[in-house]
């Protein structure tokens, strides 16, 4: 006895079983490469199931069937008790009645599914199923049912104007294609899918634009113009952590547009095309570097004419002038010497 009470106070030191378990919310956790101030949406009340039907085929044929029939009987009971037989023809002509009444009540239950479509079947109030098969159904006639589109949808945003993590003031623009998963958190987790996945779409863009620069200054930073792919992953994994509340996927999500604000595009212009005019410039005196290397190489390894340093630096300044400069040079013939 006293050994099993020291193993359990061991076991709830330790974590072990008899350790209180901590409360954790039942939702999905971040995915990889998710940002860590993901919002945590609320884990979904109900789920999607298949509602219980028959074809609507048979439904239809029976309750046809079930109309015929009751006023074939209320004819018959009718023409009984007209001979002054009531006591069989009333009850007969009643039942005829009542079936032809409840037949044609349960053929209001004879609903039609179109491809891409889904009916959400509630009974009272209550979530009772979804039906996803296309074509005529046959459900219960005291059920009440809601179309549902599970097409794959298409959201663009509109021009967004936000900082970019520099503080520069940039445009921006997201297309986003969708679909609906689960047809009972579309409809009851959340007030209008339709309006929560424009504002959570929105919201992602907006949150992911003001995460990266437009440019990057560092070459090993992420910025929205050169790691556009990385960016809209990113884009997509934050989306379907806000709208999987919804029982919306998200299939795809890319930039429609993206540039600098008017008021800051010109400056922004000229950065870029200083930042291009060095990088050519740094390319071009690499090359000359190169070039030059390789004549005092192949002038000294041919024997062609001996020079001396101060001859050497003569000849490196004058090549790498005629390689860098930016503008046809002159020809000058020196009919002196270099110390003349």
């Amino acid at each position: 006895m006293c050994n099993h009470i020291a193993s359990a106070v061991i076991s709830r030191r330790n974590g072990g079983p008899m350790s209180a378990p901590q409360d954790r919310p039942d939702t999905a956790g971040p995915g990889p490469g998710l940002a860590p101030d993901t919002p945590d949406m609320p884990a979904p009340q109900v789920r999607e199931t298949t509602a219980h039907s028959i074809p609507g085929g048979l439904g239809l044929l029976l309750t046809v069937l079930g109309v015929f029939v009751g006023v074939g009987l209320a004819v018959v009971g009718g023409i009984v008790g007209t001979n002054g037989n009531n006591a069989v023809g009333v009850p007969v002509l009643i039942v005829g009645l009542l079936l032809a009444v409840v037949s044609f009540f349960c053929m209001t239950g004879v609903k039609m599914v179109a491809p891409g479509e889904a009916r959400v079947i509630q009974l009272f109030g209550r979530y009772v199923g979804t039906i996803r098969d296309d074509g005529l159904r046959w459900i219960n006639p005291l059920t009440s049912s809601r179309k549902i589109s599970t097409r794959v949808r298409n959201h663009e945003t509109a021009v967004l104007k936000v900082n970019d993590a520099y503080g520069n003031p940039i445009e921006l623009a997201a297309i986003v294609v969708w679909k609906v998963d689960d047809t009972a958190q579309a409809l009851f987790e959340v007030d209008d899918f339709l309006e929560f996945v424009a504002t959570q779409t929105e919201a992602a863009v907006r949150h992911i634009a003001i995460e990266y620069p437009y440019d990057a200054h560092d070459e090993g930073g992420l910025s929205l113009r050169g790691n556009a792919e990385e960016i809209t992953e990113k884009l997509a994994v934050e989306l379907t952590a806000r709208v999987q509340a919804a029982g919306v996927s998200i299939i795809e999500s890319r930039f429609s547009h993206l540039a600098y604000a008017p008021e800051i595009a010109s400056a922004m212009l000229q950065r870029q095309q200083a930042g291009a005019v060095v990088a050519a410039r740094q390319q071009i005196v690499e090359g000359a570097v190169g070039m030059v290397e390789m004549a005092l190489t192949r002038i000294a390894e041919q024997d062609i004419v001996e020079l001396d340093p101060e001859r050497k630096a003569a000849m490196v300044s004058n090549l790498m002038v005629v390689l860098c400069g930016d503008r046809a040079v002159q020809p000058v013939l020196n009919t002196g010497t270099l110390y003349q």
